[in-house]
């Protein structure tokens, strides 16, 4: 008899309990996404808004690179695109699609 009013009692006290949830149960989510954002997102952001900047301030006769690895020198600006002269041939090229400036390095001191 003891053990079954024990058993009672025990149910009782585990039904009265308040199950978890709430917005403690959503703050491991919460916090992940955040640490997402800030490690994933935001220096992707960043890198994009540096990169569209270079491109917008691309003038002729700045050496660049482009994403297929070409190595020219911009020749003719247009809206969305570039002329690029590699060699004797010259190439459009989508504004996008230029990677990055190549700034000259000074020629080494003749001893």
């Amino acid at each position: 008899m003891d053990i079954l009013l024990l058993t009672l009692i025990q149910a009782q006290g585990q039904q009265a309990r308040p199950q978890g949830g709430g917005f403690m149960g959503f703050l491991p989510l919460i916090v992940l996404f955040f640490l997402f954002w800030v490690m994933i997102i935001v220096p992707q952001r960043r890198q994009a808004k540096a990169h569209l900047e270079m491109v917008q301030s691309l003038q002729k006769g700045d050496q660049v690179v482009t994403a297929g690895g070409l190595i020219g020198v911009v020749s003719g600006i247009r809206e969305d695109q570039m002329e690029v002269r590699t060699g004797t041939s010259t190439v459009v090229v989508e504004r996008s699609k230029i990677s990055r400036r190549v700034v000259p390095t000074a020629t080494a001191n003749k001893a």
